[in-house]
């Protein structure tokens, strides 16, 4: 594996004089875009407007951003909300799936027959034969 070797060797003189440059460079060019910027002088107006496509272009972008993250915090509440009601119907379901089964056994049967006057037959059933005649 090869290792960065400028960042392990200390560097020279002119290396890091030709740095401090190029940084000092970049931080003046930085400054003099700002003083532009934001001064009023002609030359600044013009500029604004040249940028201000792209100033409404990150604006729209911000605004879509913000959107975006509403409608994703809506729609994870909504799933939360959706899943708490999931779970409360699964628990209606299965004890009422309980009741009917219990409801539906034969003791709970015969003591509800027993009140409209009903009873369970204690003899086994009859089969009936029916004998055909032949004309």
């Amino acid at each position: 594996m090869t290792r960065n070797k400028i960042k392990n060797s200390e560097l020279s003189e002119e290396v890091q004089e030709e740095m401090s440059d190029e940084l000092e460079e970049k931080v003046e060019e930085t400054q003099n875009f700002l003083r532009s910027f934001f001064s009023t002088n002609p030359l600044s107006a013009y500029l604004v407007t040249k940028n201000l496509p792209f100033i409404a272009f990150v604006a729209l972008l911000g605004l879509i951003y913000i959107s975006n993250r509403h409608l994703a915090e809506n729609t994870v509440r909504r799933i939360d909300r959706l899943g708490k009601e999931v779970k409360e119907l699964g628990w209606d379901y299965k004890s009422l799936h309980a009741e009917l089964m219990k409801l539906t056994t034969q003791s709970e049967i015969a003591k509800r027959a027993d009140t409209l006057g009903l009873t369970e037959r204690t003899e086994p059933p009859i089969k009936i034969e029916l004998i055909k005649k032949e004309d």
